[in-house]
């Protein structure tokens, strides 16, 4: 059986402490729908800790002090946590925060991506504008889960890599640490998903940690580079 200390694409024992190694954050915030609140089936062998949980976790291992609050609540749309969870976020005060929304949207077939854009983009730049890193997410495409029926799989996968490819251009425009899920190796795999047809496993939150803290990682290393 497959276990989390196993997996190749989890975190090694003693990964997590080098790439977070003197990170600067003291206040981190999450903002979305399920998939930040936390809604993942439980797998033998994997952490029961949810995504956005495990994150702080990490980052408060490094940094006791770390002050986290998760405001991601199920069923939202993007206008619906923006309206919901940004004035909160705001006032938490972060400087680092994970926006992850759009999945719900995604789910409807009159999907709006520019919409939903525009929804990313105001809470992105209303965090940065505030002094926050910001994380952003291209999810692992749910549509390779078996739950899911096969009429609706192929609009539901065109629909979530189409959410996937705009948040990462958003993401590179606006200079966000973005984590991209979507193509990983894994994505496939049936393992990575719950048993309802529209989250992950306990694996996929351990496999979205590993790839976050990476990001954080590779962010703290290029910051830490003496300018050219």
């Amino acid at each position: 059986m497959l276990t989390e200390a196993m997996d190749p694409w989890c975190l090694r024992e003693g990964e997590s402490a080098g790439l977070l190694r003197g990170h600067p954050w003291r206040r981190f915030v999450v903002l979305g729908d399920s998939v930040a609140e936390g809604l993942c089936e439980p797998v033998d062998g994997y952490s029961d800790l949810q995504w956005a949980d495990r994150i702080a976790a990490e980052l408060r291992a490094v940094q006791p002090g770390l002050a986290y609050v998760n405001l991601g609540r199920r069923g939202l749309r993007a206008h619906e946590v923006r309206a919901a969870q940004l004035a909160a976020a705001l006032a938490f005060g972060p400087d680092l925060a994970l926006v992850v929304c759009g999945g719900n949207d995604a789910f409807r077939p009159g999907y709006d991506p520019e919409a939903v854009d525009a929804e990313l983009a105001a809470m992105i730049t209303a965090l940065q504008d505030a002094g926050a890193d910001v994380i952003t997410v291209g999810m692992f495409d749910v549509s390779h889960s078996p739950a899911v029926p096969a009429a609706l799989r192929a609009g539901l996968g065109e629909r979530m890599r189409r959410l996937s490819a705009h948040t990462r251009r958003l993401a590179g425009r606006l200079g966000t640490l973005h984590v991209h899920l979507t193509d990983h190796p894994a994505v496939a795999d049936p393992s990575l998903y719950s048993s309802d047809g529209r989250h992950g496993s306990a694996r996929s939150d351990a496999i979205a940690t590993a790839e976050t803290l990476r990001v954080l990682g590779a962010h703290l290393r290029t910051a830490a580079e003496p300018a050219t």
